[in-house]
């Protein structure tokens, strides 16, 4: 019997050590997905709670994430629907304003692969500005507010979001657009994509 080159690869992921020497924390690679997801979530990299449960986006970011997409905690963990891929798949550790950035080698090490495993037609979400520098290198220039603002200037396949962290609740007041428009656009979105 021939193994799954998808299982084989999350194994893979999950005894990488490369950034071992650097990881205040240790590496703890973090990520979902299979052969049939056909939505792709790109956020960042784990906080502390999630690298020590290790469940993707078992936080309150996650719980906010879920709300704006509209996704139940049982959607949202099954990796048959939803690939799970943060731009860094360990815990970075803590810098002085907060989590420090994904490490810079995690994504050209990983994310071809991934992608590689998945259907052709996805719809991806890029959360933050991390995952959107490397998704959507033609908006640079723009700040987050203005990518998120002109979600439908965009390939069709990338969704860009704000983080779902509890800064965005400042963001959001001050962007209602992102509540009235955008919210029920992505949960629309999210379910066609999703949808049999």
């Amino acid at each position: 019997m021939i193994d799954d080159p998808g299982t084989l690869l999350i194994e893979e992921i999950r005894a990488c050590q490369l950034c071992a020497p650097v990881l205040a924390a240790g590496p703890r690679p973090i990520v979902q997905f299979s052969a049939t997801s056909r939505l792709v979530i790109i956020g960042q990299a784990p906080g502390t709670r999630v690298h020590a449960s290790g469940i993707p986006w078992d936080d309150q970011s996650g719980a906010r994430l879920r709300e704006w997409t509209g996704l139940s905690p049982q959607v949202f963990y099954d990796p048959a629907l939803v690939a799970l891929v943060p731009m860094g798949f360990c815990y970075p550790g803590t810098g002085t304003s907060g989590d420090l950035p994904p490490r810079p080698e995690c994504a050209p090490l990983w994310h071809e692969r991934v992608l590689a495993q998945l259907p052709h037609r996805r719809l991806i979400l890029l959360v933050g500005s991390y995952a959107q520098s490397r998704y959507l290198p033609q908006t640079k220039a723009l700040s987050l507010t203005d990518r998120v603002r002109g979600t439908q200037s965009h390939d069709a396949d990338y969704f860009p979001l704000p983080h779902p962290s509890w800064r965005s609740t400042g963001w959001m007041k001050k962007n209602p657009w992102f509540t009235d428009i955008v919210i029920p656009e992505l949960q629309t979105t999210v379910a066609a994509s999703l949808a049999p």
